[in-house]
């Protein structure tokens, strides 16, 4: 499996500012590697899982991203792209956009926002947790702060990175 994944991706690492419904998260950059995969699209999917679960990073479900603002504050996300392509708006309404392709690997922090502003018919997303964490659905509703913010201060660290291990690029970020 190690050789599908590209030892040298392009990462884009920023910190998403809390906009009053979204928390998104006040210690934890997001974590985009472009290109990180090169899986056969026939077996794109299984890859992924197969990647993410030797990285203890588990849970995982194949479906889009949802086309509306939400986050998860008791887990940290992992979403693979497998399929078809998107444009995702990150942080929530006044977030950043990103266009994304099958190879592309997004982590989100807890707290993150994100959305679906337009995918292709084929798109296919494989997400993850790391081991132990289970999400919830948080929407930026009235009345989920100051629950949300307090479970995203619970949520621990994931030991290893979704991809490179013990010793990836999340964990330098994350853990300094």
């Amino acid at each position: 499996m190690l050789e599908l994944i590209n030892p040298n991706p392009e990462i884009i690492t920023t910190r998403l500012e809390e906009d009053g419904a979204f928390p998104n998260n006040p210690k934890l950059p997001l974590i985009i590697y472009q290109r990180a995969l090169n899986f056969p699209a026939t077996e794109s999917a299984a890859v992924a899982e197969g990647v993410l679960h030797a990285n203890h990073w588990t849970g995982s479900w194949r479906n889009g991203i949802y086309p509306f603002q939400h986050y998860h504050s008791t887990a940290h996300e992992v979403l693979v792209i497998c399929g078809g392509s998107a444009r995702v708006q990150l942080g929530g309404p006044s977030g950043r956009e990103f266009e994304i392709a099958p190879g592309d690997v997004l982590v989100l922090p807890a707290g993150t926002a994100h959305k679906n502003l337009g995918s292709s018919s084929d798109f296919l997303v494989v997400g993850a947790y790391p081991d132990g964490q289970e999400m919830d659905m948080r929407y930026g509703k009235p009345g989920e702060r100051p629950n949300a913010d307090e479970n995203i201060r619970k949520v621990s660290l994931p030991k290893t990175d979704p991809l490179y291990g013990e010793n990836g690029p999340l964990i330098k970020a994350w853990h300094g």
